[in-house]
């Protein structure tokens, strides 16, 4: 692995983390930054891969340029799929109902 191909890895990452921010548009609120550290992790990882599936090969290959792709682009879908979850609605009870105290004064 080289300095070359963690530098491109880093690039595909931002890059599609970028777009898929854009994607997602602004009614998601999710983070500038959740997509593009998304992204980036992807493609760093799919380059250790492809590094270790073709160790003797120098340079960047396709498969690696493909792989950074494919990982970057499924780890950003993930976070913009699932980092919006709203919490759900927490019912709440009524003044002295079951887990407030009574009001002063008021008689259980």
């Amino acid at each position: 692995m080289t300095a070359q191909s963690l530098f491109i890895a880093v690039a595909v990452g931002v890059v599609t983390g970028v777009v898929g921010r854009l994607l997602a548009g602004r009614s998601r609120s999710v983070p500038v930054w959740l997509p593009i550290a998304a992204g980036v992790a992807a493609a760093v990882l799919a380059t250790v891969l492809a590094w270790m599936s073709d160790a003797l090969r120098p340079g960047l290959s396709d498969l690696a340029i493909l792989l950074q792709v494919l990982f970057a682009a499924a780890g950003v879908a993930i976070v913009v799929a699932t980092a919006d979850r709203p919490e759900p609605a927490r019912r709440r009870s009524p003044v002295g109902g079951p887990g407030h105290p009574a009001r002063k004064g008021q008689m259980r």
